[in-house]
């Protein structure tokens, strides 16, 4: 797994077996992922999307702790994947990083909780698979509009963004930031040491 600019985020790059028959890959190893995090993934929910090209998902976040991490791949068709740190204190606060996740490359991103998740997809049919730390708990996820200015997330160009209601109406980074929505960057390292020392309840 390799580290991305955003503290807290890695993407994998798969060796993809190819032959005859279709292809093989580790999508997933619990080893190198404690090697790269220091911790292992727990594992409460999986998740599977499927979007129509231009659909933009996101950016979505959960109260850190306990937060929401997240193993993504696409497995048919390709997005464009975003995480965006959303930490309040963080070196890189504001800042995003996008990966293409795609059926042949095979890559995977995780992401720590705290950080904001989005993606467009660039083609139709495309579906995600994702792996979550915790459960869906309504009242304690938020977003972040996607075609915030102030993020200046750069979508792909000539794809119209497809938004979901919820997605359109939600704050913008400052908005969210006022509201005092935010997870605070230092609580989130705790957290992540805490994970690092086996020290967090289920």
């Amino acid at each position: 797994m390799r580290s991305l600019e955003i503290e807290g985020a890695w993407v994998l790059e798969p060796k993809v077996f190819p032959d005859e028959r279709g292809s093989f890959h580790e999508w997933y190893r619990g080893a190198e992922f404690r090697e790269a995090t220091g911790y292992d993934l727990t594992l409460a929910q999986a998740n599977c999307s499927v979007s129509r090209r231009g659909v933009v998902r996101g950016v979505h976040f959960a109260d850190t702790p306990p937060g929401q991490a997240k193993y993504v791949t696409c497995v048919r068709g390709a997005v464009l994947d975003v995480v965006v740190d959303l930490r309040l204190g963080s070196p890189s606060f504001g800042s995003w990083e996008a990966v293409r996740l795609d059926e042949d490359t095979r890559h995977a991103v995780f992401l720590s909780e705290g950080l904001g998740h989005a993606f467009m997809a660039l083609s139709d049919d495309a579906t995600v698979v994702y792996l979550c730390s915790t459960g869906y708990a309504p009242e304690r996820e938020h977003g972040v509009h996607p075609l915030d200015p102030d993020l200046a997330i750069e979508w792909p160009r000539g794809i119209e963004p497809v938004l979901s209601p919820k997605d359109a109406e939600a704050p913008t980074l400052a908005r969210a930031r006022q509201d005092g929505l935010l997870p605070e960057y230092e609580t989130c390292r705790a957290h992540y040491e805490r994970l690092r020392t086996g020290r967090v309840s289920g």
